[in-house]
C-alpha cells in the first residue's frame, strides 16, 4: 500500500497525499460543505508533521473536495454541549492547529473554491500564498448565526491580510468578501477559473527554488508577525549563509552551471 492510500485509509474526511514533492492536504466532506471536525483538525496538525518530516517534500497544497467550499467552519454538531471553559479550549487547541500550519518549515498554498468561511478562513489565512476560483466567497459571519467569537490571534492574523477596518466590517456586518475584493485586498494573489492548473504550476514553480530561502522568508513573516515589530533574525541568517545550498549556488552561478537545491 502506498504512503497515499495509507492516509486515505485513515480518514475519509481528510485525505493526504505526497505526489512529485508535494504535499496535497484535501477536505473531504463535501457534503457538509467540508465543515471541519475534531478529527480533521488533528489530522491537518499531523499533515503538517508529515511535510516538515519528509525532505522530500517541497511544497504543501490544501484544497477543499467537491467544488462548493474549501472549509465552511467548524461542524456545529460539535458545539452543542459547550459552555464557557469549553470555548476556551477549543480555542486555544484552534490556536495551536493554525500555528502548526504557519510553521510548515515548506511553502503553502490553498486553493480556494467555494466558499470559506469561519474556520476555513483561519486556515486560509495561514497558508503562505492564496489563489481563489471566481466563485469563492470569504467571511465569518458569526454575529448572525452562532454568536460566538474568534480568539485573538486569529483575528489579529485576519487584520493583517486583510487590514482592520474590512475585518471588523466583515465581522460586525456578518458579510462576505467575493474573490474580486480578496484579490484587491491582497488575500489572494490570483483568480482563475482552472484553480487546479494554476495551484500545479505555483507548486511547480515554488518546487524549483531555494527551500531554506523559502523557509527564510516564511520565518522571519511569522515572527514578525507574532512579535509586532522587529525581531531577532541572527539563527536564520546564520543558517542560510552557512548552508550547503548557498555555497554551492554561489559556486554554480560564477560558473554558469545548474544547481540543484538540497535544502541543505
Amino acid at each position: 500500500m502506498t504512503e497515499a492510500a495509507d492516509a486515505e485509509a485513515k480518514t475519509d474526511d481528510l485525505i493526504v497525499e505526497r505526489e512529485d514533492g508535494v504535499l496535497t492536504v484535501t477536505f473531504n466532506r463535501p457534503e457538509a460543505r467540508n465543515a471541519m471536525t475534531w478529527d480533521m483538525y488533528m489530522g491537518l496538525a499531523e499533515a503538517c508533521e508529515t511535510a516538515d518530516g519528509d525532505e522530500s517534500i517541497r511544497v504543501m497544497v490544501l484544497r477543499g473536495a467537491g467544488g462548493k467550499a474549501f472549509v465552511a467552519g467548524t461542524d456545529i454538531a460539535q458545539f452543542t454541549e459547550f459552555d464557557g471553559p469549553a470555548g476556551v479550549a477549543y480555542e486555544k487547541r484552534i490556536s495551536e492547529v493554525l500555528a502548526r500550519l504557519r510553521a510548515v518549515n515548506v511553502p503553502v498554498i490553498a486553493a480556494i473554491d467555494g466558499y470559506c468561511v469561519g474556520g476555513g478562513l483561519g486556515i486560509a489565512a495561514c497558508a503562505d500564498v492564496r489563489i481563489a476560483s471566481p466563485r469563492a466567497r470569504f467571511g465569518v459571519p458569526i454575529a448572525r448565526t452562532l454568536g460566538n467569537c474568534l480568539s485573538g490571534d486569529t483575528l489579529s492574523l485576519l487584520i493583517e491580510l486583510l487590514g482592520r477596518a474590512r475585518v471588523v466590517d466583515m465581522l460586525l456586518r456578518a458579510r462576505f468578501i467575493e474573490s474580486d475584493e480578496a484579490l484587491t485586498a491582497g488575500f489572494v494573489g490570483l483568480v482563475t477559473e482552472d484553480i487546479a492548473e494554476a495551484t500545479a504550476e505555483w507548486a511547480n514553480t515554488l518546487k524549483g527554488h531555494a527551500p531554506l530561502t523559502m523557509w527564510s522568508v516564511k520565518e522571519v513573516v511569522r515572527r514578525l508577525s507574532d512579535a509586532g515589530g522587529s525581531v531577532d533574525d541572527e539563527d536564520i541568517v546564520e543558517r542560510i549563509y552557512g548552508s550547503e545550498d548557498f555555497h554551492s549556488a554561489v559556486h554554480a552561478f560564477i560558473d554558469k552551471t545548474p544547481y540543484e537545491w538540497r535544502g541543505r
